[in-house]
């Protein structure tokens, strides 16, 4: 009986070391074939431990990431096995693709109308496949970018389209503020995603004697387009999301339209029956300058007192900066002149910017200018001269703790400028420059998104829009 039993030991011994090599070798091939073929997280958690969490996800939605490139990607969002990724970048979009979005955890849930991309992507030269709406938005090379220079300042809706589209893309780690839905009666807000903004600055001169601009035949599609469709009938247009950034976009449709809420940088074009704070919001400029981040220059380290590069010669409240040149351009430690984006100018301006204490934002045309945004992300203390401006998130920032607000009737008085600025001893000024360290990131618009970001910080304003704009009483005064 020896010898059978010893066979018997030795058989059983090969079939435990090749069952525990077929799992292991099975580990492995599941972990490699996970983040190819997405597999489901509940196959792995029964061969493995699932050591994931989404505290790393919570960290790096947190983190601040203060881009200087017009167009600022995550290198973590490509998804191209054949190109290679670092240990963390599969980490990340191992935790993102298990992560999705909830949507009963998100603060809204978005509808997105699939308008034809010659109102958005195809205003930026991109041409997808036949029938294709959108672009894939997985790879940075596939995504179309925004024009420099100043189109880049109302860029606004092309953002947030980005980021609808994201939302429903879960290998892309962004916060679940918003949620695109696909069902249009599950939806809180409808966005509207024409990049209006960028259809005036390229596309308002007519086609031909006689003949309508594609600006003005963009517009009366969208105005045909939005009112044949149930969902604007439903509300009369209310929860309706449009974005017109720029002072001179929807022209033509904005009063067939007027119900719906705009996204705006100010509301000196509009009536107040067509666009108002009761029902409106307002967006901040994307800055064009560098952002410093941290390598943020302190008072000594900032020679120049007072700084302002732009047009001088302006219209209607602008006419202020012609006064304030005469009297500021021969001080010694003030900057003060004509400045446009060619030769350099963003960059000099951004350098003039992050070497000066305080950054003059003066009205213009209208009372709001990307100047003011310039300021913030250079940490220059922003001294604001427009009576008429109304800035973003104010729910949410006291403007007051980095800003200097002078009105303009004081600004024009000869010598009242530089004794105020003079005036502010350094400790002041530091705190000023602290807080502006602290908010910066507030206006940054960037893809992905991150928590506490412009986009992010937009959806938040819309949230609280919303309940006054669909109700029927009226938003109780701020």
């Amino acid at each position: 009986m020896q010898p059978t039993i010893s066979v018997t030991r030795r058989f059983l011994f090969y079939v435990l070391f090749a069952s525990l090599f077929f799992l292991l070798f099975t580990c492995s091939v599941l972990l490699r074939l996970r983040s190819r073929f997405l597999v489901p997280q509940t196959v792995l958690m029964f061969v493995l431990p699932n050591k994931t969490s989404d505290d790393s996800i919570t960290a790096r939605d947190s983190t601040r990431f203060p881009h200087s490139d017009p167009f600022p990607f995550s290198s973590s969002i490509v998804v191209n096995d054949r190109r290679g990724r670092s240990e963390k970048d599969t980490r990340d979009l191992e935790q993102a693709s298990s992560k999705g979005c909830d949507l009963d955890r998100s603060l809204l849930k978005v509808y997105m109308y699939d308008l034809p991309p010659e109102f958005h992507f195809g205003l930026l030269g991109w041409k997808g496949k036949i029938d294709q709406t959108w672009p894939d938005i997985t790879e940075m090379d596939r995504i179309p970018t925004y024009p420099g220079g100043l189109n880049l300042q109302h860029s606004v809706g092309y953002w947030l389209t980005l980021d609808l589209l994201a939302s429903n893309v879960p290998i892309v780690s962004r916060p679940c503020t918003v949620v695109r839905v696909t069902n249009s009666s599950s939806a809180d807000v409808f966005f509207v995603p024409f990049f209006s903004s960028l259809s005036y600055n390229r596309h308002s001169k007519p086609q031909g004697k006689g003949k309508a601009s594609r600006n003005r035949i963009l517009q009366d599609e969208l105005v045909r387009y939005l009112m044949g469709r149930e969902e604007w009938s439903r509300g009369g247009g209310k929860d309706h999301l449009i974005v017109a950034h720029h002072p001179n976009s929807m022209l033509q449709a904005r009063r067939k339209l007027g119900s719906a809420m705009f996204l705006l940088a100010d509301f000196g074009r509009y009536p107040s029956k067509i666009a108002n704070l009761k029902k409106d919001i307002i967006a901040p400029y994307r800055h064009v300058v560098r952002s410093v981040g941290n390598d943020s220059a302190t008072f000594e380290e900032r020679p120049i007192l007072a700084y302002f590069q732009g047009a001088i010669n302006r219209k209607d409240g602008g006419r202020i900066r012609q006064k304030l040149y005469y009297l500021l351009k021969d001080e010694k430690d003030v900057h003060f002149s004509y400045g446009s984006v060619r030769e350099n100018g963003i960059r000099s301006s951004g350098q003039g910017m992050a070497s000066s204490k305080f950054c003059l934002n003066i009205a213009g045309d209208t009372p709001s200018s990307n100047r003011l945004f310039d300021a913030i992300v250079t940490h220059c203390v922003p001294i604001v001269i427009s009576d008429d401006i109304e800035l973003p998130f104010e729910d949410s920032l006291d403007y007051s703790d980095f800003c200097i607000f002078v009105r303009t009737s004081d600004a024009v008085k000869k010598g009242f400028l530089l004794d105020l600025l003079r005036g502010i001893k350094r400790t002041e000024w530091t705190k000023m420059w602290e807080k502006l360290k602290q908010i910066a990131h507030h206006f940054e618009y960037q893809y992905p998104s991150r928590q506490g970001d412009s986009v992010q910080m937009i959806w938040e304003e819309v949230a609280r829009k919303i309940p006054y704009n669909t109700a029927e009483f009226t938003m109780p005064p701020r």
